[in-house]
């Protein structure tokens, strides 16, 4: 791929956007971001609070522990710890900062303060709107169709800012450009020095976080049984590692990570798996590289037509891209890279995602599992065809047909998940 053209251009620009740095469980974070901002308008501690959330929202937001809060978990949790440390300049990383004593702060908030959780319905699958109350004086910030992106802030019944909200749930360079043909070409022609910067970011703070989740106790310890079952075996400690690294971003660590697709859990899947692999076949750090730009781009690429959220599990997503990581590390070629991503893709896609919390880290060892097998299926003459179950002739078309699954056709699912989470 020329370095000059269009496409080279916004493929570099979808790296630097989607693999951003963010504590937390990237959902509540959003909620600590919106209250962040409206307390800077309010210019004031609240004294009462109302959190608005569309029902992916909520089930992202209520199980998990937010980090920087002393282990604190849920929405009242998330909008407190914006409330009284968030920094809004920091956006992902709003609350990275809070102080022992704010903590402390967050604690008598909650006991003290009226906080109400509302469910809205406005049909925007993102959809957050925080309002925060001092005598008369109100602040109102929204914030839909992806993490930081603020589309009203009211004061008074005064409007500094609006806009319609992003109904694609996308962000800047076009993803419409990407397929995994032409993925394939990038990888293998692009100059290292354009996305050496953002990729050595996320092998920092995504191996620091893995190795964090090994040493300490967090959620289901996903990471340390898959260990104690087979722990010389290196897909095992691929996928140990990456639910390692999950246990403890869903369970309270305040590492920050590096997203993939808005999601933290994302990012680290398509990221670490395809680290344990370059360290155990010595790969060069170049091939390193152009392996990890696979995989974020791949998973990047099937997310676009599926939407941020939705009831189909993005680990699978994620999976399948760092199935194309390992094999390209592995020599595969680009037919062994297709075949790896529909393989993939065919095992685990009935994967719902009921929300963020320790099971995450199993579904994350389930999706690494199928990617390297499917990549391992391939390699011995074995595939999935066109005409067996979502499989289409050609990847393109099979994604396509993902998408379509996650998005369409599993939005009742996505509705009935919120309903049993909402005890309805």
């Amino acid at each position: 791929m020329e370095k000059t053209s269009q496409k080279y251009n916004t493929y570099v620009q979808i790296l630097k956007e989607e693999l951003l740095p963010a504590m937390g469980c990237t959902e509540p974070i959003a909620l600590a971001y919106a209250a962040a901002v409206a307390r800077n308008i309010l210019g004031d501690i609240p004294d009462r609070v109302v959190a608005g959330a569309s029902g992916s929202i909520i089930k992202n937001a209520k199980s998990v522990i937010v980090p920087q809060t002393g282990h604190l978990k849920g929405i009242p949790a998330a909008v407190t710890a914006g409330i009284i440390a968030g920094d809004p300049e920091k956006k992902l990383e709003v609350i990275a900062n809070a102080s022992p004593r704010q903590i402390e702060q967050m604690k008598h908030f909650l006991e003290e303060t009226e906080i109400t959780v509302e469910h809205l319905n406005s049909g925007i699958t993102f959809d957050i709107l925080v309002t925060l109350y001092k005598g008369t004086s109100y602040s109102k910030v929204r914030i839909a169709g992806h993490h930081t992106n603020i589309i009203l802030i009211e004061k008074d019944g005064n409007v500094l800012k609006q806009q319609e909200p992003d109904l694609k749930e996308q962000p800047l360079a076009g993803r419409e450009l990407l397929n995994i043909e032409d993925i394939w070409d990038f990888i293998n022609t692009v100059d290292i020095n354009d996305i050496k910067e953002v990729l050595d970011r996320q092998m920092e703070y995504n191996w620091a976080i893995a190795e964090e989740g090994l040493k300490k106790s967090y959620g289901a310890n996903i990471g340390k049984v898959l260990l104690g079952m087979s722990g010389n075996d290196l897909a095992v400690k691929a996928k140990a590692m990456a639910a390692a690294a999950s246990d403890a971003r869903m369970n309270g660590c305040e590492l920050p990570v590096i997203i993939n697709s808005g999601s933290g859990n994302q990012g680290i899947t398509v990221s670490i798996p395809v680290m344990v692999y370059a360290d155990e076949l010595n790969s060069s750090k170049e091939q390193l590289y152009r392996a990890l730009a696979l995989s974020n781009l791949t998973a990047i690429h099937q997310k676009t037509s599926l939407g941020r959220l939705s009831a189909y599990c993005g680990a699978v997503n994620a999976g399948a891209g760092a199935g194309a990581g390992i094999a390209y590390l592995l020599g595969g070629s680009y037919e062994d890279i297709a075949h790896t991503i529909v393989n993939s893709l065919a095992i685990v896609s009935g994967i719902v995602c009921d929300g963020a919390k320790a099971s995450c880290a199993a579904k994350i060892a389930s999706s690494v599992e199928a990617g390297i097998f499917g990549y391992h299926m391939y390699r011995q003459g074995q595939q999935f065809f066109d005409g067996d179950g979502i499989v289409t002739k050609g990847v393109e078309a099979t994604i396509k047909n993902v998408g379509r699954l996650g998005k369409e056709g599993m939005r009742e699912t996505n509705e009935e998940i919120i309903k049993i989470m909402l005890g309805k």
